[in-house]
């Protein structure tokens, strides 16, 4: 057992939101730490007494049942859920020591941060040039025509997309395939140089060439960045996820490296969804 996880029971483990075994090829340096994670929308609870211990640079897969509240913990992570009136959240969600629900929090600074890339490929009525250039320009993190040129460019190539679109980067982002569109949300997404990048089902509308092509993808840039993705396909998880947390009715029922998890699941809940019983 690696080092950074004393002796514990699995029960213990679970508690504290650290997985009970550790994939030590993996890095175990703490992204975002979630404690007590309790959300309602009105007077309907959807998470329930959450924690979970995010890593720095793998791939975490949120799996679970339609409407067990993986996409709502995905939105909690970078305060998305803000821009739902009827929705209240206790609990601690931390990233660097700081509470990104406090009163002080920067929501701007922190969806920067924290970077989403959404089911639906969602390009800006704009260039393809522009969708990527844009939002590091309103954050100052460019400002001459050079430097955005070569962010553009480095954007696209670690999407993946550069030798297909660089002659013709100023047609619309709209003009593009559906996969090629997602491709050109992730380069928007990690252009102002997040952490952390959120990814809600990123491959259901896609055909199979455009989702082996996402997930080749996130496993190069989990290089660079942390990523936490929702996937309702088991075999995806499986293949592209360090670490896998099963949720159901709003509890995070069993987390742990996906090997693990998958072929040695510690709960029957986890065991009757992964072997295809229920979902």
């Amino acid at each position: 057992m690696n080092s950074q996880v004393p002796e514990m029971s699995k029960q213990q483990a679970s508690a504290v939101g650290q997985p009970f075994t550790r994939n030590d090829d993996a890095c175990h340096d703490l992204s975002i730490r979630v404690r007590d994670l309790n959300l309602w929308y009105g007077k309907a609870q959807a998470l329930n007494g959450l924690n979970i211990d995010l890593y720095q640079k793998n791939v975490t897969a949120l799996i679970g049942p339609s409407g067990c509240g993986k996409s709502t913990f995905l939105r909690c992570l970078n305060r998305m859920n803000d821009l739902i009136p009827s929705v209240r959240i206790e609990g601690l969600v931390e990233m660097d020591g700081r509470d990104v629900n406090a009163a002080k929090m920067d929501e701007v600074a922190l969806r920067r941060r924290v970077g989403m890339v959404f089911q639906k490929p969602n390009p800006f009525p704009k260039s393809i040039f522009e969708n990527v250039a844009y939002a590091p320009r309103m954050h100052d993190i460019v400002s001459r025509k050079g430097e955005q040129e070569e962010l553009v460019e480095k954007a696209l190539r670690d999407a993946g997309l550069w030798n297909e679109v660089k002659d013709k980067l100023h047609e619309p982002g709209t003009s593009l395939s559906g996969g090629q569109q997602q491709r050109l949300c992730i380069a928007r997404a990690i252009a102002v140089q997040p952490d952390v990048i959120l990814m809600d089902e990123p491959t259901s509308a896609l055909d199979p060439i455009s989702t082996a092509t996402i997930e080749d993808l996130m496993d190069k840039l989990k290089k660079q960045f942390t990523i936490i993705t929702v996937t309702h396909n088991m075999q995806q998880a499986a293949r592209v996820a360090d670490y896998t947390a099963f949720f159901h009715l709003g509890e995070i029922i069993e987390y742990n490296d996906t090997k693990t998890l998958f072929s040695n699941p510690a709960t029957k809940k986890a065991e009757d969804y992964i072997t295809g019983r229920y979902g």
